[in-house]
């Protein structure tokens, strides 16, 4: 019969189709599938499901992900059918099944309730599978936690101890407030067990519970504290775990467990001190894993606590020396034990013994361990920098590293090294480190070069040649910046240097080639600023003819772009007024660009071809020499600001800083794009989509037109702007606008707009409705005309008329702001020190200030913009009060925090007063 060959159910439908059968009536009734007697002998034909093993060899014998994702769902619909059977002996061997689906990364979500059976199942195989189930399936956002409580409850009284184990684990993975809050007594009370298997698993628990539900916390403390005394080194390493997490959580805990610092100092010793033990060996090792545990609690406790730190000095030092450094796991316990000695108020010598260890780590082959030494370094380097230069051979030699991210690390730890004494030696190395890198790097180290340039040059002529270095090496990866800066030097240096650089950029011009854009813009500019100089060396001799030739190579190649073309024809017009015999032919070249399809490069063929012809008499006074760049002057006050930072940041030198490259002059701040403007505001916030139009209003009062001048902060109108925009600190002056013209300052010869008898500065009025405030944001184009803030020609002489004391304006988020305070008749100078007291890495800080309206405000350029733990930068800020109004201010600061943006505000009105009443 066919019935004997074929499942039951095709027998049906293939005899009942061809009326071969008469069945009886119990034949019936074992194959209708809805009786009983149906249900038993179907369950009883179908094939028992295929065991985890074969499931993986299967899986594992996929050739294409196709076939495993066909193997899969076959198996997921097998275990699906299986499931709706109430009472199956195969839902242990299913679940098992399922959860290593999961973790192939398939959807496994249709087994929850299956587990939570196994759970209430009196099996301890069906239990262990069920909460492993729990643990990767569920989390504390499950609705079915409700479910799943009151069997953890059950299972923690239950007098089996791996039973309890299994309870504690799974709430330990997936514990919510309200599982945390229900079973914290039942934690609590098995903390206490005479079971050290039960305790450990009851610590990690609580571990879980105390992150949930802080206020849980003191409940615990008491058996906390016993885990101390603890023989079994499963129980005292869940024990240090529990105490680490608490003092992390709460400040007041932290000085609870203080009191253990002497205990933990035993516990350490003991360790160290203690023989071969096959137990806890590791490597020839007593218990590394407990070891480090130990040495992180010891370092939150001794965080500025001075008599906590000389508790634990000597077993530090005792870890440091004998600890063998020839295996990983040493490297591991010495790796922490450095972390701890620099972390807390260590002694000096405990502090040099900790960087020498860092320096072992550099020369290990182990790429992590080297990587590691590098980045700790970079944290400790402010903190004890002497150390650190001995070991500055070894630093350098890691640029060579074959690891991108070890020769990154070092680079970054190189710039960190650089002072007045070593300049000359590391800049040569990182020159060549710049020649010889990757793309990626050239543009963070050319401007780094630049900035300790800046800072630590020995002279000009040697600062004027490391950055034509620096910008030959680094080709077209330099930032902007770095162009302007060297234009900036160039020009206000002595002629000795400015011939030099005519010469060296000369002979660069002529054969460089033209895809290097930096490059031939600095030159294109300082050839036609110095064109004079050209003729009168003692080795370089042009002719016009030559130099006209190199610049029409220039303007005609395809590989120039239109900025490079823009440099390169406004500095053939100054050619033309240092070189007479060369005015027809750079006439003809320029007239050339009137109709060209760049509209920038068309606009200056133009305007210049009409200086040749309608407006040649002005052309020679148009195209003199430019005067002086204005630039911030960091020297100055380098002493008094590093004493500053050494009192506010625990000593720390000033970080390398970037003068204010001012490389747009007054003069021509009024043709600032709007581009550049929108940059500017987008600082302080988002920008109106519609602000390209030509006329907007501003605070639906305000209409600004865009041929509105500049502000004295160099600074555009702009259109579009929306009121929620400007009222970035506070409220916005609705008051209809006034506008005059202000008298022209020496400096410049810009005219600004002013606003209700004030400066109509697009920034103004940013605080509050009744007060009007000026406020400055940070750029390289904002330069402020006021010649009473800044003499354009000679730096301000600081004198420094009384002791006017410190003040803290700012700390909270890990950050802490102090002001110092000094004046000269009507202009004060404020040194802004900022302080990083957290254990993050900041970076991209960023300050904005704002001042009343009859006060003039600038801020300069800071020494960095990012902080290494306890690091400090420095800032100057110049506020001229020529009214003697009482000082106000309203802060801005945001910055980043190991990636996390953090963005804060505070009004700062309790300055000193002497400094306005005087």
């Amino acid at each position: 019969h066919m019935s004997s060959t074929l499942s039951v159910c095709k027998g049906i439908v293939v005899c009942s189709m061809l009326g071969l059968l008469d069945y009886t009536a119990e034949q019936r009734e074992m194959l209708d599938p809805r009786s009983k007697k149906g249900l038993l002998a179907e369950q009883v034909r179908q094939p028992n499901p295929i065991r985890l093993r074969d499931l993986i060899r299967q899986i594992r014998s996929a050739k294409t992900a196709a076939e495993e994702r066909s193997v899969v769902n076959k198996e997921c619909a097998s275990i699906r059918l299986t499931f709706r059977e109430e009472d199956s002996v195969w839902r242990c061997r299913n679940v098992a099944k399922l959860l290593y689906i999961h973790m192939l990364g398939y959807p496994a979500h249709f087994g929850q309730m299956e587990c939570l059976k196994l759970i209430a199942s009196p099996r301890f195989t069906d239990k262990r599978i069920g909460y492993l189930g729990a643990m990767l399936l569920l989390d504390e956002r499950q609705d079915v936690h409700l479910l799943i409580t009151n069997s953890l409850k059950n299972d923690l009284k239950s007098p089996t101890q791996f039973v309890q184990g299994l309870a504690l684990c799974t709430l330990a993975a997936i514990a919510s407030p309200e599982m945390s809050r229900d079973l914290a007594d039942e934690v609590e009370r098995l903390l206490k067990s005479s079971n050290a298997y039960i305790r450990k698993k009851a610590a990690i628990c609580a571990v879980r519970i105390c992150a949930k539900v802080p206020e849980l916390m003191e409940m615990f403390l008491p058996a906390t504290r016993n885990l101390l005394t603890e023989k079994n080194h499963g129980v005292l390493i869940t024990g240090v775990t529990l105490i680490t997490s608490m003092c992390v959580q709460s400040p007041d805990t932290l000085e609870h467990f203080k009191k253990t610092v002497g205990n933990l100092v035993r516990i350490l010793k003991n360790l160290v001190m203690a023989g071969y033990s096959p137990e806890h060996d590791v490597q020839g090792v007593s218990d590394p894993f407990l070891q480090i545990k130990v040495l992180r609690l010891l370092r939150i406790l001794g965080r500025q606590d001075s008599q906590a730190s000389e508790t634990m000095n000597d077993i530090l030092a005792q870890v440091a020396t004998n600890t063998e450094a020839t295996k990983n796991v040493g490297n591991a316990i010495l790796y922490e034990t450095v972390l701890s000695i620099m972390d807390i108020q260590s002694e000096t010598g405990l502090r040099v013994l900790a960087v020498n260890i860092l320096g072992r780590f550099l020369l290990n082959v182990d790429k992590n361990i080297k990587y590691v030494a590098l980045h700790t370094l970079l944290k400790v380097v402010h903190q004890d920098n002497q150390a650190v230069q001995r070991h500055r051979t070894t630093i350098l030699e890691c640029l060579k590293d074959a690891d991108i991210t070890i020769r990154r690390r070092a680079m970054e730890l190189c710039f960190a090294l650089i002072n007045p004494s070593n300049v000359r030696t590391m800049m040569k190395e990182l020159i060549t480190f710049l020649e010889k890198s990757e793309t990626e790097f050239k543009a963070v180290c050319s401007s780094k070069c630049v900035t300790a340039a800046e800072q630590f040059a020995p002279n000009i002529r040697w600062h004027v040649e490391t950055l034509l270095k620096v910008i030959i090496a680094a080709g077209n990866n330099v930032p902007d910046d770095v162009v302007a800066c060297i234009i900036q030097l160039i020009a206000e240096s002595g002629e000795a240097e400015q011939r030099y650089a005519v010469e060296e950029l000369w002979q660069r011009l002529t054969v460089a080639p033209l895809d290097v854009q930096p490059l031939l813009q600095v030159a294109t500019w300082v050839c036609g600023e110095f064109a004079h100089l050209l003729n009168t060396g003692e080795t370089l001799r042009v002719s016009e003819t030559e130099v006209v030739e190199v610049y029409q190579r220039l303007l005609w190649s395809s590989l120039c772009t239109s900025v490079t073309k823009q440099y390169a024809i406004t500095s053939s017009m100054k050619l033309a007024t240092r070189m007479p015999q060369a005015t027809a032919l750079v006439a003809k070249m320029v007239s050339a660009y009137g109709s060209h399809l760049d509209v920038e490069l068309q606009q200056r063929g133009l305007e210049y071809t009409q200086l040749f012809t309608r407006f040649d008499s002005l052309r020679g006074p148009l195209l003199e020499r430019m005067p002086p760049f204005e630039r911030s002057r960091l020297r100055v006050s380098q002493e008094a600001a590093a004493a500053t930072a050494a009192a506010a940041g625990g000593g720390a030198p000033i970080a390398n800083g970037v003068q204010e490259h001012s490389n747009n002059s007054v003069s021509n701040a009024s043709t600032v794009n709007n581009n550049e403007s929108n940059a500017l505001l987008d600082l302080l916030g988002g920008m109106d989509e519609q602000s390209t139009k030509p006329t907007s209003k501003l605070n639906d009062n305000a209409t600004i037109s865009n041929n509105d001048p500049v502000t004295a902060a160099g600074v555009p109108k702009i259109p579009g702007m929306n009121a929620d925009i400007l009222d970035l600190l506070g409220g916005f002056d609705t008051g209809h606008p006034t506008v005059s013209k202000a008298a022209i300052g020496d400096t410049g010869g810009t005219a600004a707009t002013t606003v209700n008898g004030a400066s109509n500065n697009i920034l103004d009025g940013l605080l509050n409705n009744t007060n009007n405030y000026n406020t400055t944001t940070l750029t390289n184009n904002a330069i402020n005309t006021n010649s009473s803030l800044i003499n354009s020609t000679q730096p301000t002489t600081l004198t420094n008329t009384g002791d006017y004391g410190k003040l803290t304006a700012y700390e909270r988020h890990g950050v802490r702001l102090v002001l110092s305070f000094e004046r000269q008749e009507s202009l004060s100078i404020i040194t802004l020190v900022a302080t990083n007291s957290s254990s993050a890495a900041i970076t991209d800080f960023l300050f904005q200030a704002a001042v009343p309206k009859s006060l003039q405000l600038q801020l300069l350029t800071p020494s960095s913009t990012s902080l290494a733990p306890s690091a400090s930068l420095t800032q100057l800020i110049r506020v001229n009060n020529p009214n003697k109004a009482a000082i106000r201010m309203k802060v801005r600061l945001s910055w980043s925090a190991d990636g996390v943006p953090v963005q804060d505000q505070c009004e700062v009105n309790n300055f000193p007063t002497a400094l306005w009443q005087y």
